[in-house]
């Protein structure tokens, strides 16, 4: 089952390739700049057989021959089956795209990042994969602005990763203040998915913050109230959560929607269509597949 946690964490690592570069090169030294040409690919990793393999994220850094490739899976609990899926990811974007390709892991809690760092045996002798796992324990905790503002992409997960650290609200405060520093479209769905994606206080307490001031990014928050299913403060039910994960899927794919086919989407109130059209988005390259 899709969740606004998950959708949540894959926005932010597509969001802008450049910010996510900052955060693979602070975190795992990875060959990779923020001022190298990037692009967010296809998630599509199917090969001509019957297995479907789709990773969260796919980003391809630089220009030949110096290209190199990142698979980025969300990942919230222990799932034996993606130890078989996720060499294949590699593989098959090594091969699609002709170049060095890594896989990165983002795990919101300690137990579920302490599995998916175990290497995994390919079989052959010496072929082992390591995965590269982003978690509570190497996440830093940003309270100054200006570091914050040095790597938002990894401040915006930090925050997530560390919801339950005692210095949460100050993480919150600080990444208030380093989104109010972007751009108001970057600023506000960086806003959006950290929102989405919290859960308890730490949701509320965000909430409280970005109520408290006028930010250029303000719109966000009532998206955010819309996702976890609230408005004015009240709970709403299911209908209003899958509406808003449906939209941040599509957002973070990079699908384009058009205004009727938004309205479409928001007006519906027939929970069963909108979980079909939630299935039908992990898989589409483009909004009329979803509708058919």
């Amino acid at each position: 089952m899709v969740s606004s946690l998950h959708e949540g964490l894959a926005g932010i690592a597509t969001l802008d390739p450049g910010h996510t570069a900052d955060a693979l090169r602070a975190l795992f030294e990875l060959p990779v700049s923020s001022t190298d040409p990037a692009r967010v690919l296809s998630g599509n990793l199917t090969e001509c057989t019957p297995s479907e393999y789709r990773a969260d994220a796919a980003l391809l850094y630089g220009t030949e021959p110096n290209r190199f490739g990142v698979i980025v899976e969300v990942q919230l609990k222990p799932d034996q089956d993606k130890r078989m899926s996720w060499p294949a990811y590699i593989t098959n974007l090594r091969a699609r795209d002709e170049c060095p390709t890594c896989l990165v892991v983002i795990c919101p809690s300690r137990r579920t990042a302490k599995w998916a760092s175990q290497p995994i045996e390919i079989g052959h002798p010496g072929l082992t994969l390591v995965p590269l796992v982003i978690g509570p324990d190497n996440t830093p905790v940003y309270t100054e602005v200006a570091d914050a503002v040095g790597n938002i992409g990894l401040a915006s997960i930090a925050a997530i990763t560390q919801s339950k650290h005692p210095q949460i609200n100050e993480i919150l405060a600080t990444l208030t203040a380093a989104w109010n520093v972007l751009g108001q479209p970057l600023a506000e769905r960086y806003a959006r998915y950290v929102l989405v994606s919290l859960t308890g206080e730490p949701q509320r307490e965000l909430e409280r913050l970005m109520a408290a001031k006028t930010y250029p990014y303000q719109g966000a928050y009532t998206e955010g109230l819309l996702a976890q299913g609230k408005a004015e403060g009240k709970a709403e039910g299911a209908i209003e959560k899958e509406v808003a994960i449906l939209l941040m899927m599509l957002d973070s794919r990079s699908i384009k929607l058009s205004e009727d086919q938004r309205q479409r989407i928001v007006t519906c109130k027939d929970e069963a269509l909108l979980d079909s059209w939630v299935k039908k988005a992990i898989f589409a390259n483009a909004a009329d597949e979803i509708f058919s």
